[in-house]
């Protein structure tokens, strides 16, 4: 069994989606003795964005630049991990409404038609099978449903819907939110998510 563990926040030790993302990759461990873990740090080696050179080069042209090549190779590195794992771990905070630009990055390397979906008569299909996901997910404000900022929760619907269109539809949430509103509400949201993790099960 492999899993995939993807960190996005450019907090390093103080981010709490970090300490999150670690506490389920350990719980994932105790559970599956011997399960084989690859991490990325999204934040501190990013992959580029796409560019016209990348678009060329999918498009049959060839890199005449070493960087970009080196990059290509980087994405194509990024999905042979995804295909491999059956269980992937994000840890995302919420920047500006959404997700880290270096998530953003990975995901625009990953979701790609006739590799992680395709197009059918009846509309698009996802290809990844049979994986489970966890999102670590933390956020400074409060944007849960009901909220009065729900509506502005652009994170972890993306990402769930994203999964979902890759064909990814087992996703557990574990988030801590709120912990911009001072110590307290910190240690509150952080302690109630691992009590969550704590609980989950194979």
């Amino acid at each position: 069994m492999k899993l995939l563990h993807l960190d996005s926040s450019v907090l390093g030790a103080n981010s709490v989606s970090r300490q999150l993302s670690a506490q389920i990759v350990a719980r994932q461990r105790a559970l599956h003795p011997g399960i084989e873990v690859v991490y990325r740090d999204l934040a501190a080696d990013p992959v580029s964005h796409l560019s016209s050179a990348h678009m060329a080069v999918w498009q049959g042209g060839e890199s005449q630049d070493d960087g970009l090549t080196a990059d290509l190779h980087k994405g194509n590195a990024y999905l042979e991990e995804l295909f491999a794992a059956d269980i992937l771990v994000i840890g995302t905070p919420m920047y500006n409404l959404t997700i880290p630009t270096p998530l953003k990055a990975w995901i625009d390397r990953i979701a790609l038609a006739g590799k992680t979906f395709r197009y059918t008569a009846t509309g698009p299909e996802g290809l990844l099978k049979d994986k489970k996901a966890f999102i670590a997910s933390s956020r400074g404000g409060v944007y849960v449903a009901g909220s009065p900022a729900a509506a502005l929760e652009h994170q972890e619907t993306y990402l769930t819907g994203l999964l979902a269109f890759l064909g990814v539809t087992n996703v557990t949430v574990v988030r801590a939110e709120g912990i911009a509103f001072g110590p307290q509400a910190r240690e509150a949201a952080l302690g109630q998510a691992l009590e969550q993790i704590a609980s989950l099960s194979a």
